[in-house]
């Protein structure tokens, strides 16, 4: 394991283990005791400086342990990245669709954080936010820790302005522009959400960009960032979008169709530098075609 794959960090729960290595069993049971000692005999459990530990350490409450996520006979995805600007803060990539920002379930060499770690020999390399793995489109990552607060805050703040596009159904009954907002919650299975009674946490603004007969090409401003917020209220609307896995409904069976991707794209990010003062926008080198069901109108 190399270290341009980037690091996950715990900062150990309370607990009364005696050693370190009791301690990360019990808390990740399914990687199992065996997997664990491996890990430790590599050097891939470090403490904060990135210096290993040793598997008969003590188990300190609030330690911040570094450790490598492996994931046994992890399939290569088909598809690549295009880098579209990179300087001392800021990185910039084109994410297609199928590849995750970060490690999570059976990706972590599989995903955009881990190449571009490897293509740049940044370990330093943190994204300031996610997009689905199904969706293409802009990710922002920070490149230096001395700067990432400045734009992590832009986010935070709500002074990035975020544009998307999607293929879903026409909705010739509905106006548009319109706004949607509503409270999202975790929904069931775990790793889909869904619209609860109460008070609002999401609001995305749309407009149509094109009409054609079965199928509309719509332009989706989120304004926060609930996980999954597009997809959501889409399907909400009653226009969910072309090829979603888990919305409205969830698709059986669950592995990925590559002639199928989702039709949602993040298109364009526009925000104040807050370094330089400057306006900076950028915008993706991918587009989603037109469905085929309405590519012979022309």
């Amino acid at each position: 394991m190399s270290e341009s794959i980037a690091a996950s960090t715990l900062h150990l729960p309370p607990g009364d283990w005696r050693t370190l290595f009791e301690g990360l069993c019990a808390q990740f049971p399914r990687i199992g005791r065996t997997a664990w000692e491996d890990r430790f005999a590599r050097g891939l459990v470090q403490d904060r400086a990135g210096l290993p530990l040793a598997p008969d350490a003590p188990y300190r409450v609030g330690q911040c342990v570094r450790y490598f996520r492996e994931v046994a006979g992890e399939a290569p995805i088909p598809f690549h990245e295009t880098l579209l600007h990179v300087d001392a803060h800021l990185v910039v990539v084109d994410k297609p669709h199928f590849l995750p920002v970060t490690p999570a379930g059976g990706f972590v060499r599989e995903t955009v954080l881990a190449r571009l770690a490897r293509a740049l020999g940044n370990a330093d390399l943190v994204p300031l936010h996610r997009i689905d793995r199904h969706t293409a489109g802009l990710v922002l990552f920070s490149a230096d820790p001395s700067s990432r607060a400045a734009y992590q805050a832009l986010f935070r703040e709500r002074r990035i302005d975020k544009h998307y596009q999607a293929w879903a159904p026409a909705l010739p009954a509905v106006d548009f522009p319109r706004v949607r907002r509503t409270r999202i919650e975790a929904g069931e299975p775990f790793f889909r959400m869904r619209e609860v009674a109460g008070e609002a946490n999401s609001e995305t603004r749309f407009d149509v960009l094109e009409r054609r007969e079965r199928y509309w090409r719509y332009a989706l401003q989120p304004v926060t960032g609930r996980k999954h917020q597009l997809r959501v209220h889409m399907a909400a609307l009653g226009a969910p979008i072309l090829h979603d896995p888990f919305y409205p409904a969830l698709a059986e069976p669950l592995r990925d169709d590559y002639a199928r991707p989702l039709q949602l794209l993040a298109e364009r990010l526009a925000f104040i530098d807050p370094l330089s003062g400057k306006p900076r926008e950028f915008a993706s080198e991918l587009a989603l075609p037109r469905p085929a069901q309405d590519a012979a109108d022309g």
